[in-house]
């Protein structure tokens, strides 16, 4: 297998599927780490629901900007769509027994690409 592409600063965004985003963005949710950005997601307040898709090399960060953000009532869900790579530091600190997550059947394809991804994904969910 080949796992450069996985761990790769090539890979670091993965644009969401067109229809996932909608999904989230159609119910009202905010996005505080879109592609391309006109302001830095983990500098601002969030709004009560968000939806994260964070580059892959920081999902620690975004992790707990959200837990602090939900801690401090500002948010009051953050679901993340994130590598399902339950052997990290980051999963078993900071979500592992403590939030909601679920794996995805299959492999997503991110953005407009037709091939799939390399990794398998999980949703985490994040509230109080």
């Amino acid at each position: 297998m080949n796992t450069k592409v996985m761990f790769s600063k090539k890979s670091d965004l993965w644009t969401t599927p067109k229809d996932i985003y909608e999904g989230f963005i159609d119910k009202g949710y905010f996005d505080p780490c879109p592609v391309n950005p006109q302001f830095d997601g983990l500098k601002i307040t969030w709004e009560k629901l968000c939806y994260v898709n964070p580059p892959y090399s920081q999902i620690r960060v975004w992790l707990e900007k959200a837990i602090s953000e939900v801690e401090k009532g500002n948010c009051r869900k953050a679901v993340f769509l994130v590598p399902a790579r339950v052997d990290t530091k980051w999963f078993h600190e900071l979500v592992y027994n403590k939030f909601n997550i679920q794996f995805i059947k299959g492999r997503l394809k991110f953005g407009e690409g037709t091939n799939s991804a390399p990794f398998p994904s999980m949703w985490i969910w994040i509230k109080k």
